[in-house]
């Protein structure tokens, strides 16, 4: 049997195969409070003219100016995933990506957030979310 692929962030986060269909997740590693800080999401800050014209999925718009591409594995809050009923919230802060805890989070819980509509719309939709909430909008196909 070949043992899962996991690769540690820091003490508190761990790198590890999600779902089916939903490549890699970040897992907590020790229980985490409701509005606790998670993660910044980082990378390279580039003009949101430039990010309209990328193929990376791993864009996230700061504003109508900017936007940063957190594509490198460097950047541990990539591994987020989404969820129609997240247990994590992302607030922009002087030109940042701050990730919340917006539950409490039990050790062993994969980190999620709500990619927004405009992402859900072109890319989960089309193929079906698959965050296995009850609450979601569009269920996997």
């Amino acid at each position: 049997m070949k043992k899962a692929s996991m690769r540690k962030t820091d003490d508190r986060f761990v790198v590890k195969r999600s779902a089916p269909g939903k490549g890699q997740g970040l897992y907590a590693q020790v229980p985490i409070r409701k509005g606790d800080f998670i993660l910044e999401y980082v990378g390279k800050k580039i003009p949101t003219s430039v990010a309209d014209t990328l193929e990376t999925r791993y864009l996230f718009e700061i504003d109508e100016q900017w936007t940063i591409d957190g594509a490198e594995r460097s950047n541990a809050a990539r591994y987020i995933n989404h969820s129609c009923d997240p247990n994590c919230e992302v607030y922009i802060e002087k030109g940042r990506i701050m990730i919340y805890a917006i539950k409490n989070i039990p050790a062993g819980a994969e980190l999620s957030y709500d990619y927004g509509e405009e992402y859900f719309d072109e890319f989960l939709r089309p193929v079906g979310c698959g965050c296995g909430s009850s609450q979601c909008r569009a269920p996997a196909k």
